[in-house]
C-alpha cells in the first residue's frame, strides 16, 4: 500500500471513530446538538445569525457507514455558521491599493493552517462590499472550480473570494474534526460539485 493510500485510510477510520476505543462515559452527541441548537436560537435573537429554513432530516439512504454508540449523524450546517466570500470590484482601486486586510483566493488554500494571503484589501472594501470576515479557527473550503475541496484552517483573520466558503463552528464543535471530515470526504465533495 502506498503511503498516500495508507494516510487516506487512516484518516477515514479516524473520522468514523474506529482508531481508538470509544469511552462509554463520553457525553452523547445528541446532548451537544441540543446545546448547539440553543446557541443558534440565542444568536438569532441577538441578530448575530440569520434564521434559515430547517435542514431536511437525514434519510437512511444517505448514511455511508455505521457510527459508534453515542455518535449522531447531522448536517454540516448544524455544526457552524457557513458563508461564502466575495470579490470587491476590481475597478475600485481604493479597495486594493495599500490594503492590509487578508483577502484569500481558493488557490491559496493549503490543506493546513493559512496565516496570510497574497493579496490584501482595504477597510473601504470590507465596509462596502458585504465581505465575510473569517476568524481564527474557522474552516475554509473551496466550493467549485479547479480547487474544489481544498481546505484550510484560518490562522489570522481574513476574508475570501466567492469560491470559498467559511465555517465558524458553534461552541463545543472541534474545528479540526470538521476539517479532517471534509478532507476524508474530499472525493465525494468533488463528485457532487461536478458540473456545478
Amino acid at each position: 500500500m502506498k503511503a498516500a493510500d495508507l494516510r487516506k485510510s487512516i484518516l477515514q477510520a479516524a473520522v468514523q471513530g474506529k482508531l481508538v476505543p470509544q469511552d462509554k462515559n463520553d457525553e452523547p452527541a445528541s446532548e451537544l446538538l441540543k446545546r448547539i441548537q440553543a446557541e443558534k436560537v440565542a444568536l438569532i435573537k441577538e441578530g448575530k445569525l440569520k434564521k434559515e429554513k430547517p435542514l431536511p432530516p437525514i434519510t437512511e439512504g444517505e448514511l455511508p457507514y455505521d457510527l459508534p454508540n453515542g455518535w449522531e449523524w447531522c448536517r454540516l450546517g448544524d455544526l457552524g455558521d457557513w458563508g461564502a466570500g466575495a470579490t470587491p470590484l476590481r475597478s475600485e482601486r481604493r479597495y486594493y491599493s495599500s490594503g492590509t486586510i487578508n483577502w484569500l483566493k481558493t488557490g491559496e488554500l493549503n490543506d493546513s493552517i493559512v496565516y496570510e494571503s497574497d493579496e490584501k484589501i482595504t477597510q473601504d472594501a470590507l465596509d462596502e462590499c458585504s465581505l465575510r470576515v473569517n476568524k481564527v479557527g474557522d474552516i475554509l473550503v473551496a466550493m467549485y472550480g479547479a480547487t474544489i475541496g481544498k481546505l484550510a484552517i484560518v490562522g489570522a483573520e481574513m476574508t475570501t473570494n466567492q469560491a470559498c466558503c467559511g465555517c465558524t463552528p458553534f461552541c463545543g464543535v472541534y474545528n479540526f474534526y470538521i476539517f479532517y471530515f471534509l478532507k476524508a470526504n474530499r472525493g465525494k465533495l468533488v463528485r457532487q460539485g461536478e458540473g456545478g
